[in-house]
């Protein structure tokens, strides 16, 4: 018999928490609810689920302060996060990622999406750590020890700086990554680093890579994603 992953949802809406529990026992999950943040956290320290769907907007303790403790806490800190945010609220979704969450559920929202989204989180949480020494994707491939892009045998000259963006994507196909989190890997001594430089290293990326090339996507206001 399989074992059924885990769900901890902390979400201090009812009829939002029993709509997302249907579905989860119904799709196959175990599923525990928590309303507040303090009890959410407490849950999530002793259930050690699989996975956490995380509202914002929460009592006694709001969703950005249960992420940022389970991301400082050894024993936390590998569970995946899906935060779920006001629609409008941008700098959310942004902050939630930069504290570690692995994606954002914009609501209101349908639960085929959210649950699609909870299947591919769970998919990449399974996956190794260790980025491989040569990753491929179509007919391109990044030997990481050699800093070299090829489609093919030819070799595309990129610069160090989109060597370590395209990487970055690479290595977390399919979440969003902010332009903050992607300016980790610019390296540039002498000019003032501003996120807009990340759009200006995506374009020379994508210019490079061909004009069929739409495998980085823009999330507006957000950020990127390389899709899986």
């Amino acid at each position: 018999m399989s074992h059924k992953k885990r769900i901890l949802l902390i979400e201090d809406e009812e009829d939002i928490a029993a709509l997302i529990k249907l579905q989860a026992e119904a799709s196959g999950y175990k599923m525990h609810v928590e309303v507040d943040g303090i009890n959410g956290y407490r849950a999530n320290e002793r259930e050690k689920p699989d996975l956490v769907i995380l509202d914002i907007m929460l009592p006694g303790q709001n969703g950005f302060d249960v992420c940022r403790k389970m991301k400082a806490n050894p024993d936390l800190r590998g569970i995946p996060v899906i935060i779920l945010t006001a629609k409008s609220e941008e700098l959310d979704m942004i902050l939630g990622l930069e504290l570690g969450a692995d994606d954002y559920v914009p609501k209101p929202f349908s639960p085929k999406v959210l649950f699609s989204r909870i299947k591919a989180v769970l998919r990449r949480a399974k996956e190794p750590e260790k980025a491989p020494k040569i990753i491929t994707f179509g007919e391109f491939s990044l030997e990481v020890d050699r800093y070299l892009l090829r489609k093919g045998e030819k070799v595309i000259t990129i610069t160090l700086s989109e060597f370590g963006i395209l990487r970055r994507l690479l290595t977390n196909r399919g979440k969003v990554l902010t332009r903050n989190q992607l300016l980790d890997d610019i390296h540039n001594d002498d000019a003032f680093i501003v996120d807009r430089n990340i759009d200006v290293h995506i374009a020379s990326l994508r210019k490079k890579l061909g004009p069929n090339f739409d495998w980085i996507e823009t999330v507006r206001g957000v950020g990127y994603r390389f899709r899986e």
